[in-house]
């Protein structure tokens, strides 16, 4: 089946503590069905010092969101379901709520 969230796209947040917060997809991860959103689901880091980050410390990043807590963006930012129709002769995404091609 399609993926119905790519990368790149710009979706909502629906549900936990940055619910209705906008982003960008950074990765899918379609095995486990969750999603990376850019400056969303920030969690900190005890890291260890190495030799790559030899200061070590606490460290911001993003954690996975599960599919089903986000949400298409419309052209208006409103959460929107993704609907799939023929145009000629290609398979294309589209937002429920105005019909557009995402």
């Amino acid at each position: 089946m399609a993926a119905k969230i790519k990368k790149g796209d710009r979706v909502v947040v629906l549900a936990g503590k940055d619910k209705g917060r906008t982003g960008q997809v950074t990765k899918v991860l379609p095995t486990e069905n969750r999603v990376l959103v850019q400056g969303v689901n920030m969690v900190q880091r005890h890291t260890r010092p190495s030799q790559a980050d030899p200061q070590g410390g606490i460290k911001n990043k993003e954690a996975t969101l599960h599919l089903s807590n986000v949400a298409i963006a419309d052209v208006n930012g409103k959460a929107s379901r993704v609907g799939f129709r023929m145009e000629g002769d290609k398979k294309v995404r589209f937002a429920k709520t105005t019909g557009d091609v995402i």
